[in-house]
Order: C-alpha cells, then structure tokens, then sequence
C-alpha cells in the first residue's frame, strides 16, 4: 500500500505535489521521493521516514516547475533507503517511474535487462519499469510505457515522465487503483482522490489494462494497444473537510467518533415507515435473482471479511438460505463450485481490493450473480458487480477499519430485511426488528459520550 500523485497544469508542481501525497501518507510512510522537469533538466529528490524528510530536503528551494510525480512508500521489495525509495530513473536519467504493485517477474526482467547492460541502483521490483521504457522509448512516451508493460507480470499503477517527451504524464494501470482528476487547466493522477480533492471533485476511474496521458491541455484514455477509449467523468460526492482531521489527534480516533453519522446515512431513505419495507435501489436490478437465490457466497478480506461473518448468521437464521463466507485470496486460488442460484457478495470499503476483485471475476466466470457492498462511489468492484449497495459514509482514511466496519454490518443487516421481504412477502417483518437498528446510532452516540470512562 504506496502513495503516488502525478501533477501537470499552471500552478507550481511541487507545492501540489507535496500537498497530496501528505494526504496519502496513510498509505506508506517509510520513504519518499519526487520528481520533475525543470528547465529541460529532471530533477529527483529523496528521503527516508516520513514526508517531513522529503520537504526539508525542498525547503527554502523556489521551483517553478509545472510538471511532476510524487510517491510515498510502504516497503516490498528492498528496505527503505534512498536507492529503494520510488521514483526510479534509468540509465540516463533522462526517465523517472513510480509505482504501486508488484512486478512478478521482475528478476527474469532485471536479468534480461543487465544483459542488455541497464545498471540498476536499487533492490526493488520497480526499477525494471524505469529501464524498460528505456529500452523501448522512441521518442514516444506512452508508445513506450506500453511497449514496456506487455513484457509485466503481476500489479501496477504506474506513473512515469521523461525530458525527452517532457510535456506530459503517462499513467497505466492494472490491478493498483490510479484516479485521473480534471481540474481547471490542470490535471491529476493519484492512487486515492484524497489527494487531489482540494482542486477538483471531477474524476476518471481509470480500468485494468488502461492507460492515460496528461498534458497542458488535455487528457486521452487508451488501451494497452492503443485504442482510444472514452470515460465518463464522475463527480466525487465528498469534500475536502471529509479528509481533514477536524480537530481530532488521527483519522482513526475521527472515525470512531464519526460512526453514529455514519450508521445513519447507512440507514437514510432505505427503511419505509414502521412497515419493515426496505428500499435498497441498487438491487433492482437483481431482484428476480435475490428472490431465487439458493445459495450465496461471500467474498472479501480483512476487515470486509469479519463483517461478512456476522452477515451470514444473520442471512442464514433470517432468510434460511445457506451462507458461507470466504477469504478472497484463497477463492481465486481453487477450484470454487459454483451452482445455478449461487449470488456472490463482494465486500470491500475502497471497492478497488484486488483479492475480492480477482474473486468476483472467477466467480462470474462460473456463471454466479454479483452484488457489491462497497463505500467508494465508481469503484472497480461497484462498477464490475451486478448490482450492489453503497455505504455512503465518507472517506475513510484510518488504516484499521472502524465506521466502515460497523457500516457493513449495518448494510448487511437492510440486506438481510431486504430478502425477508424478496423471500416471504406475505409475512411482514417484525416492527421491533426495524426500530432496534433504527435505535442504534444513538446508542453508538452514547458510549461516545462515555469515551473517557
């Protein structure tokens, strides 16, 4: 989990730069690095720790620079010193790459390569990337990022600049998120909208096997053999104070205070009067395979994965349709059985985890239903399911998960009184059943007040 922000447009690229990727240093904080063409000269800075280092070494320095990429790191491959710190150059330095992911079969390329006599200064995975363009480059850069990324094998979201083609960013990725941001003259491209959100809400999800190329005064999307492709431009419902600490010492402890808001957004307009008539409308279009569903499998990871859990206790004792929760990691890796009426449900707060991506996609090759619970709007796995509901409760930035978890439960909850009314829509649902969940965000609400206690 690393950190990138690409930036080109009028205002000053550093100062944008080291804004956003402050915003992402959730994200890897053990080294840092960026990189910039200034007066047809490409500039690379480093450091080791935090981002702090990295603007001590910038401070006091005027740069007037338009065009650049940023990286904050979580070390893979290599320890966390200033050789292993991204952004990577080639031989010339005349190239520099950042990268999220990981390249498998990086030592049968690096081996490739040094025979080809490219000298590598570092231990990671990603500074094949920066001589493979090397190798390839003919005056072209995004002809030769993806020339270069056909020879990659494994996960990238990958941003890259040269002083030999040095009025634009080019950015692909395949299995690591990359946002395109449009600002006004300007453009981003970052790992997380966090880090552009101060200057624009308007966004292009970039797919797998994408490409993007920015300049001063436009962007175009292609695939990887250079087919335009054509976006739709998303505006991102939150704002800028979602992604500030508001006081609080870090996001996690904001996040915890922010569950009883969160849980009633979960909760907004879905629950129809004292009926028990839950209302989930992005199901409707799965509502004839909800209703015949015979089995149902989900998928997820981590955190997403406890909440799953407790879903299925409540799905199976409520619904009487068999649940069964699996890791998405080891989903992807056997040989799943997936039967006529089989509905998987991903869980996943960014919607962009790669497991329960790779999981949902064996499962649709098997001929299974896809729902999606998920909180980011446009996301991957919200785009790729069938069907699927959003948790609406804004960014969370906390490493360790505390609104969202309590807010897929909350989901999972709508979900299961959801099918009770697809299942037995003759037998209304309990009225005490609605006003317990309704009662819960005041409850939460309470032990916060407590919080000292």
């Amino acid at each position: 989990m690393c950190g990138i922000v690409g930036y080109i447009g009028h205002n000053k690229a550093v100062d944008v730069l080291l804004d956003g990727i402050k915003r992402l240093e959730y994200r890897g904080y053990d080294s840092s690095g960026i990189a910039f063409i200034e007066d047809g000269i490409l500039k690379c800075e480093k450091a080791v720790g935090k981002i702090a280092e990295l603007e001590k070494k910038l401070d006091g320095m005027n740069f007037n620079t338009h065009i650049g990429i940023v990286h904050t790191r979580w070390a893979t491959h290599g320890a966390p010193t200033m050789a292993n710190a991204h952004p990577h150059l080639d031989c010339h330095n005349e190239i520099a790459v950042v990268h999220n992911g990981i390249i498998e079969n990086y030592d049968y390329l690096k081996l490739k390569l040094e025979r080809e006599g490219h000298v590598f200064q570092s231990e990671t995975d990603t500074e094949v990337l920066s001589h493979l363009i090397e190798k390839y480059f003919k005056g072209n850069l995004e002809m030769a990022v993806m020339e270069a990324l056909k020879e990659v094998e494994g996960t990238y979201g990958v941003a890259a600049i040269s002083i030999k083609d040095p009025q634009k960013i080019v950015a692909a990725r395949r299995g690591s998120p990359l946002v395109l941001g449009i600002g006004n003259q300007e453009y981003f491209i970052t790992s997380d909208i966090s880090a552009s959100l101060e200057h624009t809400r308007d966004v292009v999800y970039l797919d797998d096997n994408e490409v993007a190329i920015l300049t001063f005064d436009h962007y175009e999307t292609k695939t990887m053999q250079n087919i335009p492709t054509y976006k739709k431009v998303e505006e991102v419902l939150w704002n800028i104070d979602m992604i500030e600490k508001g006081g609080y010492e870090h996001f996690m402890l904001k996040e915890i205070h922010e569950q009883p808001q969160a849980l009633r957004n979960v909760m907004r307009g879905r629950i129809e009067g004292d009926r028990g008539l839950v209302k989930l409308g992005g199901l409707i279009s799965c509502e004839k395979e909800l209703r015949e569903a015979k089995r149902i499998v989900i998928v997820a990871c981590g955190t997403s994965w406890h909440a799953g859990l407790v879903g299925e206790y409540m799905l199976e004792e409520l619904t009487r349709i068999p649940v069964e929760v699996e890791y998405a990691s080891e989903f992807r890796y056997r040989n799943p059985v997936v039967e006529e009426g089989t509905v998987v449900i991903a869980i996943s707060q960014s919607g962009e985890t790669a497991d329960t991506l790779a999981a949902m996609r064996e499962a649709r090759h098997k001929g299974a239903k896809l729902l999606s619970i998920c909180n980011v709007v446009g996301s991957t796995i919200a785009r790729e399911a069938d069907c699927g509901i959003y948790l609406h409760i804004g960014p969370e930035i906390g490493v360790a998960s505390t609104k969202a978890f309590t807010a897929q439960i909350a989901v999972l909850y709508l979900f299961t009184l959801y099918m009770m009314n697809l299942k037995y829509p003759n037998n209304p649902i309990p009225s005490d059943m609605i006003k317990v969940i309704q009662a819960i965000p005041d409850k939460v609400q309470t032990i916060l007040t407590m919080e000292e206690e």
